[in-house]
């Protein structure tokens, strides 16, 4: 659980539990291990959970444990990550293209149409996330005058990650005119090896999330320009709610997806708050 988004959705779970009397919660982090996710989901249904809400990429190499919740009966509700088919009791998270679009539109604006822009991936290659969060961008560029290049070498959807592949990058590529990054904690990193570049005034940095560091640097007029709201906390906090409804009995919608919204200069003070757990 190396990335702060999903440590902050945790943090919110745990923070929604207490309102609840005789919820017992546990924590299992698969560590981006299949194997692993695979034996702590075996795990849980033997010890007889009542609900899963699971954040797990990638849910599609796990049809097997999936499988056998659905055949337990135990509900799940997905975070931000859908799994493709029926296997799931309800999903709430971000639309990744509808959001990727808003942002490559901004980008479009910002670059004015024309430029280089740098394509910095999370990974791995099959990330249904991070591609739908490539592709919506690269749907609003196309037609531009914008060449994009895409970062061979994946961020791992970490600071440091971040940092490493845009150190690199910049060293291959004199002109740069923008990077967006597949969520904000690369986004920073990236932001860290253009400083360190001595490029901060050549390059503006786009992300997804909004973690509020990232929304911290749009605050104050850095060259972090924008990023895709994906709030881990509100997210959080609904999946849980969502399962107690669902425990409870009460019919819920299948699919809840967190309203499209573009933070940038113009409306960060909105979104940005110092004290938020993510």
């Amino acid at each position: 659980m190396r990335s702060p988004y999903f440590i902050s959705m945790v943090r919110a779970i745990e923070a929604e539990a207490p309102q609840f009397k005789n919820v017992k919660l546990t924590v299992a982090d698969g560590r981006g291990d299949v194997a692993k996710v695979s034996a702590d989901i075996e795990d849980l249904i033997a010890k007889r959970v009542d609900g899963f809400i699971m954040n797990i990429s990638p849910l599609e190499s796990l049809p097997g444990p999936m499988a056998a919740v659905k055949k337990a009966g135990i509900p799940v509700v997905l975070l931000n990550r859908k799994l493709r088919g029926d296997p799931y009791t309800s999903w709430i998270g971000a639309d990744n293209f509808a959001t990727a679009t808003g942002v490559g539109e901004y980008i479009a604006k910002r670059l004015e149409g024309k430029g280089t822009l740098l394509m910095m991936r999370g990974g791995p290659e099959d990330n249904s996330t991070g591609n739908a969060r490539r592709d919506g961008v690269l749907s609003k560029v196309k037609g531009t005058a914008i060449q994009t290049i895409i970062a061979p070498a994946f961020g791992g959807w970490t600071e440091d990650g971040g940092f490493k592949v845009m150190e690199d990058m910049l060293a291959k590529h004199k002109k740069i005119d923008a990077v967006f990054c597949e969520n904000d904690s690369m986004g920073l990193g990236a932001m860290k090896a253009i400083r360190d570049a001595g490029r901060s005034k050549e390059i503006l940095v786009f992300g997804f999330d909004g973690q509020k560091e990232a929304l911290r640097q749009i605050l104050i007029g850095s060259n972090y320009a924008g990023t895709g709201h994906n709030d881990a906390n509100t997210i959080g906090r609904m999946g849980f709610q969502r399962m107690m409804a669902i425990l409870a009995g009460a019919t819920v919608d299948m699919d809840t997806p967190f309203p499209v919204r573009v933070i940038n200069k113009d409306n960060v003070a909105k979104f940005f708050d110092p004290d938020s757990i993510f």
